[in-house]
């Protein structure tokens, strides 16, 4: 018997070898016989009938990967049912491993129990199971797919929540904090609001940093809203803003040529905050912390700053980073920790800064990097095109009209 065959007429028992393993699995254990099988019928149907459809070597190709591709009508009934069993495993609380489990443990399921009744083996049975597996294969990247796609989908609402249940209370607290502060001259009374205003930034900063580092996930570029930046006002600004903070150190800016570009401004003013602050906490009290911005390449005559971009550097003094930690310094959660940068990093800094310049960096169709040695210190380089068309983008033909 045909493999295609063996399993329309198997139907039963290949489930009820898949709901035994479904059963084994973590929150299997408490769940229905209709829970388990979940979609695994209409998988079975699907995957056999799709097996008995003819199939060019490009639409073989395709769904070897995983990537679909036959067409018809039982291919779109895999991608559906698998879906639709992707969502509701996530929904039932199984782990993503689990779900490619069960999909491994089908696969055993069916070619031991067709082995062990063919009386003897046939010239088509490779064909059989190459078919099988390249439908299961479509099934299972649908199945991962929709599951990643729901994961998503939460944790994109889990950070709006975040957002305004943290956001708007500590803004609140730093109102309270900074009305108390004006009123009462009590000079302990001002130092205490001044401590909750510096910690409610702090947390701010940090609900920020972990929303950023969420919202850029692996493969997603993290969204920006662009618009005309004059980036040597900006750096001016944020230059200010680190002097008040940071009255003992001696920071400089520098800036040459054009530094007009088009840019969203808040991301922008992140990644120089973010650099900045970096080689303030790391680099040494006594050394001049240098930015600099200038202008490289010529503008396109009559069509803008297409053809130039801007260099941006931040300088410091002091220890130089490990060299073995220079392959990973943009990484998450990694931080360069020294006694001197330990004692004075700042509260709600958990190692995100450099990734989330580096996320920004590359959305914007740039570069960062880092060169650090002890005669020459550390400097981190960005360089970013001042204008870069996006598909879909209409921020040309606005500004037109």
């Amino acid at each position: 018997m045909r493999l295609a065959e063996f399993i329309l007429a198997n139907i039963e028992p290949i489930l009820v070898e898949w709901e035994a393993f479904a059963c084994t699995l973590l929150p299997g254990a408490d769940m229905t016989i209709v829970e388990l099988r979940d979609d695994a019928g209409s998988i079975l149907l699907a995957t056999a009938r799709d097996m008995q459809n003819p199939q060019t070597l490009q639409q073989q190709a395709s769904k070897s990967k995983g990537h679909g591709g036959a067409g018809g009508t039982a291919s779109e009934q895999i991608d559906n049912a698998s879906e639709l069993h992707g969502v509701g495993r996530m929904g039932s609380g199984f782990h993503i491993t689990d779900v490619v489990s069960e999909y491994r443990a089908l696969r055993a399921s069916v070619l031991r129990l067709w082995r062990e009744s063919l009386p003897q083996p046939d010239l088509n049975d490779i064909d059989d199971i190459t078919r099988f597996n390249e439908s299961l294969d479509q099934s299972l990247s649908r199945g991962v797919g929709s599951y990643s796609k729901r994961i998503d989908e939460s944790r994109q609402m889990f950070l709006a929540i975040l957002s305004h249940d943290l956001r708007n209370p500590l803004n609140t607290i730093r109102m309270a904090a900074n009305g108390v502060a004006l009123q009462n001259k009590n000079p302990p009374t001002a130092d205490a609001m001044s401590m909750i205003m510096r910690n409610t930034d702090a947390m701010m900063q940090l609900i920020g940093d972990l929303i950023d580092f969420s919202s850029s996930g692996v493969g997603r570029a993290m969204p920006l809203n662009r618009g005309p930046v004059n980036l040597e006002e900006l750096c001016r600004d944020v230059i200010d803003s680190c002097r008040t903070a940071h009255p003992g150190r001696t920071l400089r800016f520098h800036s040459e040529g054009d530094v007009n570009g088009v840019w969203d401004a808040g991301r922008i003013r992140q990644v120089v905050s973010n650099l900045m602050g970096n080689a303030i906490q790391h680099g040494s009290p006594e050394g001049p912390i240098d930015l600099s911005v200038t202008s490289k390449g010529k503008t396109s005559a009559g069509s803008g700053p297409e053809g130039s971009t801007v260099v941006l550097s931040v300088h410091n003094e002091g220890a130089p980073i490990p060299p073995g930690l220079l392959p990973t310094i943009f990484d998450p959660l990694k931080r360069c920790a020294t006694r001197e940068s330990a004692a004075q990093r700042k509260p709600g800094s958990i190692g995100l800064g450099l990734y989330i310049v580096r996320e920004i960096v590359v959305a914007k169709g740039g570069t960062v990097t880092v060169a650090s040695t002890a005669e020459e210190g550390t400097t981190f380089t960005v360089r970013i095109p001042r204008f870069l068309p996006v598909e879909g983008d209409n921020y040309g033909a606005k500004a037109a009209r």
